[in-house]
Order: C-alpha cells, then sequence, then structure tokens
C-alpha cells in the first residue's frame, strides 16, 4: 500500500476497494487507539516507517469515517 495519500478520498478508497476493510466507527476506533499508543511495537513500527505526522493525519481520516458515520 502506498504510504503518503494525497487525499482523504484517495486513502479510503484504498482502504476499502483495494485493502478490502470495512471503516465502520467500531474498526476506526480500534484502529485510533492503537495508533495513539506510543508504546505499542506495531505503532511504533509504523512511526518509524511513516513518520508521526503521516500517522497523525491516519488518525485524523479515521475520525472522519466516525463524524461521517
Amino acid at each position: 500500500m502506498n504510504s503518503t495519500y494525497e487525499s482523504y478520498a484517495q486513502w479510503r478508497s484504498m482502504m476499502t476497494e483495494t485493502a478490502g476493510l470495512r471503516l465502520d466507527p467500531s474498526y476506526c476506533r480500534e484502529r485510533i487507539e492503537a495508533l495513539s499508543d506510543e508504546k505499542d511495537p506495531s505503532t511504533k513500527a509504523f512511526v518509524k516507517t511513516y513518520g508521526v505526522s503521516h500517522r497523525d493525519q491516519i488518525v485524523r481520516w479515521f475520525q472522519q469515517v466516525i463524524e461521517e458515520s
């Protein structure tokens, strides 16, 4: 998957159409919680690979999904 997205629409399309994920509020809350846990090994790896600003953008997009539902 692409590590940078040009827009929310592109990210959402990649998550739902390409990755086949169902972005329901429950899943989004789980991802927000996981990505917000600085001690979680997968979050550490994500931040190391993509950076804090990218992680923060992804969290905002998960929050947007919840707001739109």
